[in-house]
């Protein structure tokens, strides 16, 4: 298991505004089924995924999951002997998710911050439109987004 967590910011798991979402890598095989295999085995302890961004390759398959309940499933995980790492996300709430997508996206150019990968969360209950990102300064990027007026998400946030 690999992460990227800083041990010297309150020993990694807890930002200003709650504990930052987590994101698994996980290695499937690229064959039919495996992506519902992994998704059962979840929900067969009330663990749900809720994003899911999928890179494939011939013989394998990268899923990157955010689900409810990050340590239940990397107890599983551990468990059952899958192979993963673990990542922090910034989790962007977005009221207007053409232009909030824009201007988040130029807020973070203005700022000369990278932002590695983006994918969209399946909807919230608040009817906002949810962006993960995972950024190359996790402090920095949360620092400049919060100063900017948009309302991030973390763990917390997004158990259901």
């Amino acid at each position: 298991m690999m992460n990227d967590f800083d041990p010297s910011n309150d020993g990694g798991l807890v930002a200003e505004n709650g504990t930052p979402v987590r994101q698994f890598s996980v290695m499937l095989p690229n064959r039919a089924g495996a992506l519902a295999s992994l998704v059962k085995l979840l929900r067969s302890s009330s663990i749900e995924v809720i994003g899911l961004s999928m890179q494939d390759a011939r013989d394998a398959t990268v899923a990157r999951l955010v689900v409810s309940d990050t340590d239940s499933a990397e107890a599983i995980f551990c468990e059952k002997g899958i192979p993963y790492t673990i990542c922090q996300l910034v989790i962007v709430g977005l009221k207007e998710a053409g232009p909030g997508l824009l201007q988040c996206l130029d807020i973070l150019m203005t700022a000369e911050t990278n932002v590695d990968f983006a994918y969209a969360l399946l909807p919230c209950p608040e009817e906002m439109a949810l962006l993960a990102m995972h950024v190359e300064d996790y402090d920095f990027a949360t620092s400049v987004l919060n100063r900017s007026g948009f309302r991030l998400m973390y763990e917390e946030d997004l158990i259901r």
